[in-house]
């Protein structure tokens, strides 16, 4: 099994591949899709489509697990997340690929047992629990692992 967790927002799209074998979590890949703040929304929405949509290609995912949308004074960022958001819901739904939503205290619990957990403590989990040499860079793709790594945890 293939879960690809998505940390959704317009400058940087964080993402997580863990495969899932025989009880074995085993991290695929990480990273994030950034976009250049100067350029015109449809074209960062175009690019964040592409490269996510090449991700499904490249590591087939069972499902998907994204970042519910939370926030609560920036609504300028809010709008290009939820944006985002539509735009990963349109590719998953183009490979009929699940989505599951998680709140981010349902991540941090998940992750850490603690729904109240800091950036670092959640860091620190992912680097142990993935057996990984460094913490994943930038803190978007790390966000992506974890939030794959919360949707593997629920589904057991």
């Amino acid at each position: 099994m293939i879960v690809t967790g998505i940390d959704p927002g317009l400058a940087r799209c964080g993402y997580g591949v863990i495969r899932v074998e025989k009880g074995i979590i085993t991290p695929v890949c990480y990273g994030c899709v950034e976009t250049p703040a100067g350029k015109k929304p449809g074209v960062r929405l175009l690019q964040i489509h592409t490269e996510i949509t090449s991700l499904f290609t490249r590591f087939p995912p069972d499902a998907i697990a994204m970042e519910k949308l939370f926030f609560s004074k920036n609504t300028t960022s809010a709008m290009g997340v939820s944006e985002v958001r539509g735009v990963v819901l349109l590719a998953a739904e183009q490979h009929g690929i699940p989505v599951t939503e998680y709140t981010p205290n349902q991540i941090k619990q998940a992750v850490t047992g603690s729904g109240r957990a800091d950036k670092a403590q959640m860091q620190t989990m992912i680097t142990r629990l993935l057996r990984l040499d460094e913490i994943p860079q930038p803190d978007d793709a790390a966000d992506g692992l974890s939030i794959a790594l919360c949707h593997i945890h629920v589904m057991r």
